[in-house]
């Protein structure tokens, strides 16, 4: 296995630890930032939110520029994403840290495109590769949840997670339109 589907495991892996973080919600001493109680949980699932985004930018980098492409990497990278990205939503909203109608549309985008490149890719050969909207979208997704986990001082990550919902649905149209003739003659 080489590093970038190392680092994609590891990814996979952090999913449960991100997850027992957050479950075990232990009071950060009573401290208070901007009206919003802290939780050391909440710090910790931030870190390790972070390293594992992290390790998503790092994978796709190394593989592309030491020619590490695989199908395993192709397959598992996304969906590995998915997973942390989805597996954090749930918990904010548990958390009543973020509004579910928004991360219902931002899962609902997620599927639609990932089962998009799943018909491309089965029917046609085609990879549908990100494109700078969909960059957007993961980039600010992930930094609204550092930032929501974190207290969303200044309203940060609320601000960044309408920014993402923006982005979730221009990429999703593009994606759709970009991709159109998959459809012809089925509808």
């Amino acid at each position: 296995m080489n590093l970038p589907n190392k680092l994609t495991m590891f990814r996979i892996f952090m999913i449960p630890v991100f997850m027992l973080v957050l479950i075990f919600n232990w009071p950060a001493g009573g401290a208070i930032v901007l009206g919003a109680h802290i939780y050391w949980s909440h710090v910790l699932a931030a870190v390790i939110f972070a390293v594992a985004s992290i390790t998503d930018f790092l994978d796709g980098h190394i593989a592309r520029s030491r020619n590490l492409v695989t199908n395993f990497g192709k397959f598992a990278d996304p969906l590995a994403d998915k997973m942390l990205t989805m597996t954090a939503f749930v918990f904010l909203i548990s958390l009543n840290l973020a509004p579910a109608w928004v991360v219902a549309i931002i899962v609902c985008r997620e599927l639609a495109v990932t089962g998009l490149r799943l018909i491309l890719a089965e029917n046609k050969g085609q990879v549908l590769a990100a494109k700078m909207p969909g960059k957007i979208k993961t980039t600010t997704q992930m930094l609204s949840i550092i930032f929501l986990l974190l207290g969303d001082v200044y309203c940060i990550g609320t601000i960044l997670l309408y920014i993402c919902l923006i982005f979730t649905i221009y990429s999703g149209y593009d994606y759709f339109k970009q991709s159109g003739d998959v459809f012809k003659g089925e509808i």
